[in-house]
C-alpha cells in the first residue's frame, strides 16, 4: 500500500518522522496507516544508510569527538533474555566538532568488536591527521591504536560523578549526577589538551534524543523498536537528515555543506527519492 503514496505524502511522513512526530500523531494528520508509515520509514532509513555510505569519503575533519548512546531494543538489557530481545543497544557517533557533521556511527553493543568496527570505518572516511577525542571507555585506545595507528592525535576525557543522587527521591535520581572532577588524558599523538573534549558531540546525542522519530531513544519513554533493523534504519534516517537537509543555527548551513560535500540543503523529497521512493 506505501508504495501508492503520492511523493508529497510520502515526503510529509518523513518529514514529521525527523522531527520528532509520533507514529500516531502521523497516522492521524496524514490519514495513512500507521503500518505504512513505519515500513516506509524503514526503507527509507535502509536507503539513507547507502546515502552516507557513499557520500562520507574523503571526510576533511580536523577535529572529531566520538561518543555513544544508550538505547534499546524489545526490552531492557535485564529483561531481554526472558523476553527474547536484542537488549541494550548504543549508537556509536562520530562529530567533526567544526563543521556539525556526522561522518561515521555505527550500532551495537557497547564492546570491544563494536568499538573496533566503529574506529575502523571512521579511520577510513578521513582525509587526513585528526585530533580525536573520546570518553574513557575501555575498548577506545586498543580501537584507535588498531584502526589509526600512529596518525592520530589522541586523547580521552575522564570525569568523575557524585553519588549524592543515589539518595534523593525516585524522581530525583534521572537528573544526572554532578561532575566533581574532570581529567585529560594524552593517549597517542601530540593532541592540543585544550581541544580534548566531547562537549559537542554530547550536545548533538542530546539532539538525537530529542528528534529522533517515535522517541525510541529517550531515557524514560514507552515508545521503542521492537526489531534491530527498524532502530538502525531510524538512526540513518535521522543523521542523514541531519547532515543534508537540516540548516545548523551556529553554522548557518547544513553541516554536509560546511564539510564541502554538498554545495547546497536538500530537501526531504530530495533525500526519498535518493533513497528509491518515487
Amino acid at each position: 500500500m506505501s508504495n501508492t503514496l503520492s511523493i508529497e505524502k510520502k515526503t510529509l511522513a518523513i518529514s514529521m518522522l525527523c522531527e520528532g512526530s509520533s507514529i500516531r500523531s502521523i497516522e492521524r494528520i496524514t490519514g495513512v496507516h500507521r503500518d505504512t508509515i513505519m515500513r516506509l520509514g524503514v526503507r527509507v532509513g535502509e536507503g539513507c544508510k547507502k546515502i552516507m555510505d557513499e557520500k562520507m569519503r574523503n571526510v576533511p575533519a580536523k577535529q572529531i569527538e566520538v561518543d555513544e548512546i544508550w538505547g534499546f531494543v524489545g526490552a531492557k538489557g535485564k529483561n531481554a533474555e526472558r523476553a527474547g530481545a536484542y537488549g541494550d543497544v548504543w549508537t556509536f557517533i562520530a562529530l567533526d566538532a567544526d563543521t556539525k557533521l556526522i561522518p561515521s556511527f555505527i550500532v551495537g553493543k557497547r564492546d570491544a568488536y563494536h568499538a573496533k568496527a566503529f574506529m575502523s570505518d571512521l579511520a577510513g572516511r578521513l582525509q587526513n591527521r585528526v585530533q580525536l577525542s573520546s570518553d574513557a571507555l575501555a575498548a577506545y585506545p586498543d580501537a584507535v591504536e588498531r584502526s589509526f595507528g600512529c596518525e592520530v592525535d589522541y586523547g580521552q576525557i575522564v570525569k568523575t560523578y557524585s553519588l549524592s543522587n543515589l539518595n534523593k527521591e525516585a524522581a530525583a535520581r534521572y537528573s544526572p549526577c554532578d561532575v566533581v572532577k574532570v581529567e585529560k588524558t594524552v593517549v597517542g599523538g601530540m593532541p592540543v589538551v585544550s581541544r580534548i573534549t566531547t562537549s559537542h558531540v554530547e550536545k548533538q546525542n542530546h539532539t538525537l534524543r530529542m528528534h529522533l522519530h517515535c522517541r525510541r531513544l529517550s531515557r524514560l519513554t514507552n515508545a521503542f523498536s521492537k526489531k534491530l533493523e527498524n532502530f538502525e534504519a531510524a538512526v540513518a534516517l535521522n543523521f542523514a537528515y541531519y547532515n543534508f537537509c537540516k540548516t545548523h543555527i551556529s553554522i548557518r548551513m547544513t553541516p554536509a555543506q560546511a564539510a564541502g560535500i554538498e554545495s547546497s540543503a536538500w530537501t526531504v523529497a530530495e533525500l526519498i527519492k535518493l533513497c528509491g521512493e518515487e
